[in-house]
Formats: structure tokens, C-alpha cells, sequence
């Protein structure tokens, strides 16, 4: 009888589908949205270690660009100064919104295995502008000298990435209907089930399983991203990149693994209670 091993075929392929169901879900509506890549990146603004890695590359950008002699080591002082205090304002906030969304294209490009291998960077240039009118204001001398340059912090090494990138694209083009499919197999394969209480409690805690292997998956993940930085890359910057782009997956494995458990269990509790009643009744 087919209906037995056929029901086992489709729980197991939805169990399997639920955590590349929630990758695919992330990385079509998270990462390939431009405006949701945006709004994932724009807290970064106000985390410490990212101002201090743009505060450092705008300073090192500006003092390539200007000699002032014995004075070098107290202008640098000073311009790293101005950064950091410009990096609390809402100014930067709109500068660094309008950075990651030119670097978007270039994000997405690494990502889908569609990039020169290079790496991929966000262009610091609008928050140069930004100092050097402040230092201007100022009345900083020096100030009208800083040449606005296409100033880069790294992301990430495009070459890096392997065979990820068509892995990956494959994720966007499916977007929801991986979700969706792992849902329609998990329906079929519980009512094709001879024992459908059985069924929900193994599809809950193969899909549990795979919300578990998918958390295990981003830590992983981050381990070897961040082990293969540049030398010039900032960690603790990147540390946050990353959480910050993978919060909402994290999120998602976690609530996948609670809620399998949770199935489960109510699952197996209703038919403890079921056997339980019906022991009582047949023993009057």
C-alpha cells in the first residue's frame, strides 16, 4: 500500500523545505527589497563600533588628501574628532541611508554570484561632504582643501563567497513559494497519514529539527565570515553588519524551533489525554 511510504515522502520534503523556506522568505524580501535592505542597515548608524570604523576611514580618506607639515598629528586629531562628533547627528544617519542604498546593487550582485569577484564597499563620500562643510562652518583653515574622494568601507570579499552566490539567487527566484510549498506538503502527508496524530507530532519536530539547523547554520556562518575579514576591516563593524542583516532570520529559526516543539507537545499531550479517557471508559 502506497499510502504509507507516499505520506512519509511528503512530511519529510516539508520538514526539509521549512528552513530554506524561511532563507528564501529572508533573502527575497530582506536583502533583494533595496527599501527593507535600507531600514535593516539604518540602526547601524548609531552602533559605536560602526561609527568608529567610518570615523577611521573618513579621517585616514581626508589626511591622504592634505599635508600640513609638523601639524599633521594634531589636525588628524582634530578631523577624527569632528567625525565622531558628526556621526551622533541626524545628518549622518541620512548620509549613511544614502550610502547603503547605493551599495545595495553591489551587495546583491556579490550575493547572486553576479560581481567581478571584488569586494564590496559602502562609498563614504556623502559623509566627507558632510565633515568638511562642518570644518568649514567651523572656520577650520585647512577645511576648503579636503577633496570630497570616494572614501570605502569593506563589506565583504565577493570572492569569498564560492558557490554560495547561484545558491542564493536560487532562494530569491523562489521567495515565498517554498514557504508555501512546505505548508501543502505537510497538509497531504498528515491526511494521507493511517495515524494522523503521529503524523503532526513527527512533522512538528522535523520542522523544529530544521529551525534548529538553521540557527546552527547563521552562527556557523558568522564564524567563517568573520574569520576570512581583511586585515584593514574593522571586526567588531562586521560583527554588527552581520547580526544586523541576519536578525530577522535568527528570529525566524527560533520561533520555527519553539513553535515545533510546542506542536508537538500539544500534540502529544491531547492524545495522552485522549487514551487516557477512553482507559477510564472502558474499565466501567
Amino acid at each position: 500500500m502506497l499510502r504509507r511510504p507516499l505520506s512519509a515522502l511528503l512530511l519529510v520534503l516539508a520538514c526539509v523545505l521549512v528552513p530554506l523556506g524561511a532563507l528564501s522568505t529572508w533573502a527575497k524580501y530582506e536583502i533583494q527589497d533595496a527599501d527593507q535592505y535600507v531600514a535593516t542597515m539604518a540602526p547601524l548608524a548609531s552602533d559605536s563600533a560602526v561609527r568608529e570604523a567610518v570615523a577611521g576611514a573618513v579621517t585616514d580618506g581626508v589626511m591622504k588628501e592634505i599635508d600640513v607639515g609638523p601639524l599633521q598629528g594634531t589636525v588628524e586629531s582634530f578631523v577624527r574628532d569632528a567625525v565622531r562628533s558628526f556621526t551622533g547627528t541626524a545628518a549622518f544617519r541620512t548620509a549613511w541611508k544614502t550610502a547603503n542604498r547605493e551599495a545595495h546593487a553591489a551587495v546583491q550582485d556579490a550575493l547572486t554570484d553576479q560581481s567581478d569577484g571584488g569586494a564590496v564597499t559602502i562609498d563614504l563620500a556623502p559623509i566627507t561632504e558632510q565633515v568638511k562643510k562642518q570644518l568649514a562652518d567651523d572656520d577650520v583653515p585647512f577645511a576648503n582643501r579636503i577633496p570630497v574622494e570616494h572614501t570605502e568601507v569593506t563589506l565583504m570579499q565577493s570572492s569569498d563567497l564560492g558557490p554560495f552566490g547561484k545558491g542564493f539567487h536560487m532562494l530569491q527566484v523562489a521567495g515565498l513559494w517554498l514557504p508555501l510549498a512546505a505548508v501543502l506538503l505537510a497538509v497531504a502527508g498528515i491526511f494521507l497519514a493511517v495515524r494522523r496524530r503521529r503524523a503532526v507530532i513527527c512533522t512538528a519536530l522535523g520542522a523544529a529539527l530544521g529551525g534548529a539547523v538553521l540557527a546552527v547554520a547563521i552562527a556557523v556562518g558568522r564564524g567563517l565570515t568573520l574569520d576570512d575579514l581583511p586585515k584593514d576591516v574593522s571586526r567588531p563593524a562586521a560583527e554588527a553588519v552581520y547580526d544586523a542583516l541576519t536578525s530577522s532570520l535568527s528570529v525566524a529559526a527560533w520561533v520555527i524551533l519553539g513553535v515545533g516543539l510546542a506542536v508537538a507537545l500539544a500534540a502529544w499531550l491531547l492524545g495522552r489525554r485522549g487514551s487516557g479517557g477512553r482507559s477510564r471508559a472502558s474499565g466501567v
